[in-house]
C-alpha cells in the first residue's frame, strides 16, 4: 500500500511541513536537492506554484538538514528567467539561499538522452541532468485540467518541464512534437520512468476543473496533498477534479483508464491500481474527503 496524505486547510505553512515529515525528512540530512515546481508561466495560482508552497518547502528541507537546494525550470509559455523574477522566485532564492537554473539556459552537457526504445518518442528525449544527478528529488505541482491535450495536468505532466524543448546545437522541437502528437499523454508517463521522485506536494487549495493550465474554470477543495508516488497522488488528483465537476476525458473515464496513468501502470513505476492507494487524512476536516475520493477512485465506470 502507497499512502497519500490529505490536509484540509489554507495555511501552508503549517500544511506543508507536517506534510513532508510524513515523508520521512529525515533521510535529507547532508543530501543535495532538486526541487520541480510550476512555473509553466506567470499567471497565479493554482496556474503557478504558490510562492508560500515553494518557501514552506525549502525551509522544510533546510531545517531537515539538506546540504544544497536547486530548483529547476522550464517554462512552457514565456521566457523562465522573467517568469521565476515576476512570481518571486529569484527573490525567494536570494532570501533563503537556493539555487535557481533556467533550463532553457542549459548547456548540452547539462542533459542527459534517453533513446526512443519502447516510447512513443519519435527521437527520444533529453532530460536535465540536475534531476538525474541530486541525491532527493522533490516534486510541487498544482490541481488543475489541460486543455492543449494532456486533459490533466499534476505531477507526471510537471514532469515535462525538466524535458528539453531544445538541446543547444540542435535544430529539433522535442515539445512540438509533444504536443502534436496523439500519444502526448503516453509520452508523459514516459518521460516520469526515466526519473526517480521522493515526494510530491500537490497544492489543491484551488483548482482548475476546466481550460488550464494558465487560466481555468476555479474551485476551491481546501487541500493539500503528499505522497511518495506519483501514480497514486495524480490519481487522487484526478478524483478530486472530478469531485468538483471536471468535464472531457477527466470526467467521463474511471481514474485508472486515464491515458497518463495507464501508460505510467505498463510501465510500472507507480501503484498498480486503485486498491494500493491509502489516503490518509491528517486532520479531522479531511476525512469527509477522503470518503469522497476513495469512492471516486474505486468507481470502475464513468
Amino acid at each position: 500500500m502507497v499512502e497519500v496524505f490529505l490536509l484540509k486547510t489554507s495555511d501552508r505553512t503549517i500544511a506543508v511541513p507536517a506534510l513532508l515529515k510524513k515523508l520521512g525528512l529525515n533521510d535529507y540530512s547532508g543530501k543535495q536537492v532538486a526541487i520541480k515546481a510550476n512555473y509553466n508561466s506567470a499567471d497565479p495560482f493554482p496556474a503557478s506554484t504558490h510562492l508560500e508552497t515553494l518557501r514552506s518547502i525549502v525551509e522544510s528541507l533546510k531545517r531537515a538538514g539538506a546540504s544544497g537546494i536547486t530548483l529547476a525550470e522550464r517554462s512552457g509559455i514565456g521566457d523562465t528567467e522573467r517568469v521565476l523574477e515576476e512570481m518571486g522566485v529569484l527573490a525567494l532564492s536570494k532570501e533563503l539561499g537556493f539555487k535557481a537554473v533556467f533550463l532553457d539556459d542549459v548547456a548540452k552537457e547539462g542533459w542527459v538522452k534517453f533513446d526512443r526504445g519502447e516510447t512513443h518518442w519519435l527521437r527520444g528525449f533529453y532530460l536535465a541532468k540536475a534531476f538525474l544527478e541530486a541525491d532527493k528529488v522533490v516534486q510541487t505541482c498544482c490541481l488543475k485540467t489541460h486543455r492543449f491535450g494532456g486533459h490533466f495536468t499534476l505531477s507526471l505532466k510537471n514532469s515535462v518541464g525538466l524535458a528539453a524543448k531544445k538541446v543547444p546545437g540542435g535544430m529539433y522541437d522535442y515539445m512540438w512534437e509533444l504536443h502534436g502528437s496523439p500519444f502526448q499523454r503516453q509520452m508523459i508517463a514516459e518521460i516520469n520512468s526515466h526519473y526517480k521522485v521522493d515526494g510530491v506536494v500537490i497544492d489543491g487549495i484551488k483548482a482548475f476543473v476546466s481550460g488550464g493550465p494558465e487560466n481555468g474554470k476555479l474551485v476551491e477543495p481546501g487541500l493539500l496533498l503528499a505522497s511518495c508516488d506519483r501514480v497514486a497522488i495524480d490519481a487522487v488528483g484526478v478524483a478530486i477534479l472530478k469531485l468538483y465537476g471536471a468535464k472531457g476525458k477527466v470526467g467521463d473515464a474511471p481514474v485508472f483508464e486515464q491515458d497518463q496513468l495507464k501508460r505510467a501502470v505498463e510501465l510500472g513505476f507507480g501503484v498498480q491500481s486503485p486498491e494500493e492507494i491509502q489516503l490518509s487524512p491528517l486532520n479531522d476536516e479531511a476525512k469527509k474527503d477522503a470518503d469522497q475520493i476513495e469512492s471516486v477512485l474505486k468507481t470502475q465506470v464513468a
